[in-house]
């Protein structure tokens, strides 16, 4: 298994308990496919680079977790199911 970051925004307009439940959503999709969250880092509202969907702001995520390259491309699936999650990138730490 190899280690991986994923760093996600999410819109800053949905609820606490919306974007609770996508950081659930996300490490459920790691642990029930045999990977480990290693940690899972909320940074909080942050002022977007550039608008995404006429947005400024977004809800930033990092989660750190270990598995197989295929929990990577259904993350991307999951993500993508979603017009609450402006971005996505997730890159092989080691």
């Amino acid at each position: 298994m190899k280690t991986y970051e994923m760093l996600y925004v999410l819109d800053s307009a949905i609820s606490d308990e919306e974007k609770e439940a996508f950081v659930k959503k996300f490490e459920d999709v790691v642990t029930s496919s045999n990977g480990k969250v290693v940690a899972t880092d909320k940074w909080g509202v942050k002022k977007l680079a550039y608008p995404i969907n006429y947005k400024s702001d977004g809800y930033y995520v990092l989660m750190t977790f270990e598995a197989e390259g295929s929990v990577v491309k259904e993350l991307d699936r999951v993500a993508g199911l979603s017009s609450e999650v402006l971005r996505v990138v997730t890159t092989a730490k080691n």
